[in-house]
């Protein structure tokens, strides 16, 4: 499988079906503008990727309450109950995501964390609980 690559937007442009169709399919699709490479890719198996590779929750349960925790990142909720808590570390996850691309992406201690960005925005939020939860979506 070779990839699908365009040198200028304006080919990728005038067969943007071919480059979505070679997407869908998993076959590697590029396009080149200036200096940049930009890979086009299916959400869902982007997603999918993502979710398998990105840091995982812990959810454990004390003293009468839910807590969640991504350990290696700010993220940490609790709740009185294991729904609540998955529900705040699900807008834990979007306020960060809203606060990486604001002003973390460029601090040493979060730019790597572009794939939970990536994974974050992908996802709906039953499908971040999912996660959370250790269940596939």
């Amino acid at each position: 499988m070779a990839t699908l690559h365009y040198d200028k937007v304006s080919d990728a442009r005038d067969n943007f079906k071919t480059l979505l169709d070679a997407a869908g399919r998993g076959r590697p699709a590029t396009v080149r503008r200036d200096d940049q490479t930009a890979a086009v890719v299916d959400a869902d198996r982007l997603r999918y990727f993502l979710a398998k590779i990105c840091p995982t929750a812990t959810v454990t349960s004390e003293a009468g309450s839910w807590w969640v925790f991504i350990e290696g990142l700010p993220i940490s909720a609790d709740g009185s109950t294991i729904d609540e808590a998955l529900d705040e570390t699900v807008a834990a996850l979007r306020e960060y995501v809203e606060d990486w691309q604001d002003r973390l992406s460029t601090a040493s201690n979060h730019a790597d964390n572009w794939g939970l960005v990536q994974l974050v925005g992908l996802s709906t939020d039953a499908q971040l609980r999912a996660w959370l939860g250790g269940v596939s979506s």
